[in-house]
């Protein structure tokens, strides 16, 4: 997301050095918007897109439209920003698009990350399991039973284990259908996370249609000013102007881009390719957790003398 953000204020750098030290409050507010409705933000991604461009519009009407003049006075600019919606598409379609693509994406991602929290409520809520009294009195007779007869050194029988185990964890045994079934989905998922689903991808992306919009509406600089004039009246500016040197038509005085989308670290796919992978291991983890502590750490091994219960026998 950082990486997004950062190239889409380089993007407007490079192409519209006049309003990029200002644009870029905007832009670092719309990421961290896209990244609160990622988490659970109730706001539509439609609006917080139309934010953003709202707060650029009165720095594209003043130095980009109508450029090398005072700046517009704080409550003109304010005037022109909440004008900006009443307008016939000042920056054309780019907004529509810019937020149908942010939301084909964000939506998967946002669902991926509530999926996980809930495998986390899952894991925790499994973490500490209450014994029964029957799962308790198994599991002394199996482990300390040999021990009344001199056995210190025997362990059980991988069956008679098993079926103690089984036992105290019949409980958790009941949550392996569903866990395997949201393995599944989480896969699922993520198979889906690619190409315009994949938010990453999607947003370093972003700054071609913010460029596209601020293009539209410098092409069509006189009509817009003949709109929020109607709207706004005559211009109200500053007697001095800016610290800055208005450059006119956009500023595009070449400056290096910090890397172009295509040769950015895509880590955070790899990051979540390697997670589901991990995760495969654990699909029938409930329902084979006696199995596995058995085997690793109760049962004797093959071939070794066990207790079965009553004696030491060989297996």
């Amino acid at each position: 997301m950082l990486q997004a953000e950062n190239f889409t204020i380089s993007s407007l750098l490079h192409t519209y050095r006049d309003i990029a030290a200002e644009a870029s409050s905007a832009v670092r507010e719309l990421f961290t918007d896209i990244s609160l409705f990622v988490l659970g933000s109730e706001m539509s991604v439609d609006e917080l897109v139309q934010r953003f461009f709202d707060a650029v519009f009165p720095l594209v009407y003043d130095r980009l439209i109508n450029p090398g003049l005072a700046p517009i006075s704080p409550a003109y600019a304010e005037c022109a920003r909440s004008a900006r919606r009443s307008l016939p598409a000042p920056f054309g379609t780019a907004p529509t698009q810019l937020a149908a693509q942010v939301s084909r994406a964000a939506v998967p991602t946002r669902v991926f990350l509530q999926a996980l929290h809930l495998g986390v409520e899952v894991i925790n809520t499994t973490d500490h399991l209450q014994l029964s009294r029957e799962c308790k009195r198994g599991l002394l007779k199996m482990s300390y039973c040999p021990h009344c007869q001199g056995l210190t050194r025997s362990r059980p029988c991988m069956g008679y284990c098993l079926n103690v185990l089984r036992g105290c964890l019949a409980s958790l045994a009941e949550v392996d259908a569903h866990w395997l079934e949201f393995v599944r989905s989480l896969e699922e998922l993520s198979g889906r996370m690619h190409g315009t689903q994949d938010l990453e991808q999607v947003l370093l992306g972003a700054h071609s249609l913010v460029q596209e919009a601020v293009a539209h509406a410098q092409k069509n600089g006189p009509r817009l000013s003949a709109q929020v004039h109607r709207i706004c009246g005559h211009p109200s500016r500053l007697e001095s102007p800016g610290g800055s040197a208005q450059m006119g038509g956009g500023g595009r005085d070449s400056i290096p881009l910090r890397a172009s989308p295509q040769n950015i670290d895509t880590s955070l796919a790899n990051r979540k390719k390697e997670f589901i992978n991990s995760l495969r291991l654990y699909r029938t983890f409930y329902g084979g957790l006696a199995d596995q502590l058995c085997m690793s750490e109760l049962a004797s091994g093959d071939g070794l003398a066990c207790w079965n219960g009553a004696d030491v026998v060989k297996r």
